[in-house]
C-alpha cells in the first residue's frame, strides 16, 4: 500500500477536493505521535474525560453503566497501552492510528496489547463524543443527505444498523464507516478491533459489548440498540463525515 492510498483511506473528506491533500503533510499527521513525552518517561496516553455528566444520558444509558464503562473499562485500555509503550520506546513517536493500521510493525510481545487496547481506546474516545444529552432525532446536515443517498432513508439505515449490531456474535461494535472507495458502509468488528485496521474510517459506531448495556437492558441488546439513537450527537457525526484527518 503506497502513501497516497493511505492518504485516500484515512483523510478523504466529504468533498472531491480532498483528493489533493499534500502527501508530506499527511505522512506527518498519520505517523507522528500527538501525545508528547512526559518528563523523559516516554509516551503517556490520557483517558479523555466524559464531555458530560455520568447521568446525562439517562434514561437511555444509566449512570452506573457510564461510570463503569468510562472509569473502569476505558481506563483499563489506557493503563495497558501505557505499560506496553514503556517496553518499547522505539514506537512511541507513532500515532496510535498508524500502529493499529500497521500491526505488523509492532513488536510481537505487545502486538496483541496494541490491537485490543489500542482499538479499545480509539473506539471509546470516539464513542463518548458521538453521544450527547438531549441528542437523537432525525439526522441533519450532510450526514442526513449521505444516509438518504446511500440507504434510501434514515429509517432503512437505522434498521440495517440495528440488525447488524444485534447480529454481531459475542462482543464487538457496529459501525457506519467510509470505506477505501469513499462509500458509506455498515459493518461490524469483533472485540475492540478498530475499523481503521481494515482501512475504514469510522463515522458512527455503537458498542455492543455487554458492559455497555447489561445493567439496564440485561440480554435485550435489540432494546439497547433502539434506545441508543436517542443520544446520538449528529453534530459530531457530521464533523467526522467531513473530517480530512
Amino acid at each position: 500500500m503506497n502513501l497516497n492510498r493511505r492518504q485516500f483511506i484515512f483523510f478523504l473528506g466529504a468533498s472531491a477536493g480532498a483528493l489533493t491533500l499534500d502527501a508530506c503533510a499527511f505522512a506527518q499527521n498519520i505517523t507522528s505521535n500527538s501525545n508528547p513525552a512526559s518528563g523523559g518517561q516516554g509516551r503517556v496516553i490520557q483517558l479523555p474525560p466524559l464531555p458530560y455528566a455520568y447521568n446525562a444520558l439517562e434514561p437511555h444509558i444509566d449512570t452506573q453503566t457510564m461510570q463503569l464503562h468510562h472509569d473502569k473499562h476505558h481506563a483499563a485500555y489506557v493503563k495497558n497501552l501505557n505499560e506496553a509503550f514503556k517496553k518499547h520506546p522505539e514506537i512511541q513517536d507513532k500515532k496510535l492510528e498508524y500502529l493499529v493500521l500497521h500491526l505488523e510493525t509492532v513488536p510481537k510481545d505487545i502486538r496483541t496489547t496494541i490491537r485490543n487496547n489500542g482499538g479499545g481506546h480509539l473506539n471509546h474516545s470516539m464513542f463518548w463524543q458521538i453521544m450527547k444529552p438531549n441528542g437523537g432525532g432525525e439526522p441533519t446536515g450532510a450526514i442526513a443527505s449521505a444516509i438518504q443517498e446511500r440507504f434510501g432513508s434514515f429509517a432503512a439505515f437505522k434498521q440495517q444498523f440495528n440488525e447488524a449490531g444485534a447480529g454481531r456474535f459475542g462482543s464487538g461494535w457496529v459501525w457506519l464507516v467510509r470505506d477505501p472507495s469513499r462509500k458509506l458502509q455498515i459493518t461490524t468488528t469483533p472485540n475492540q478491533d478498530s475499523p481503521i485496521a481494515d482501512g475504514n474510517y469510522p463515522i458512527l459506531g455503537n458498542d455492543v459489548w455487554e458492559h455497555a448495556y447489561y445493567l439496564k437492558y440485561q440480554n435485550r441488546r435489540a432494546e439497547y440498540l433502539n434506545a441508543w439513537w436517542n443520544v446520538v450527537n449528529w453534530d459530531e457525526v457530521n464533523r467526522r463525515l467531513a473530517a480530512k484527518g
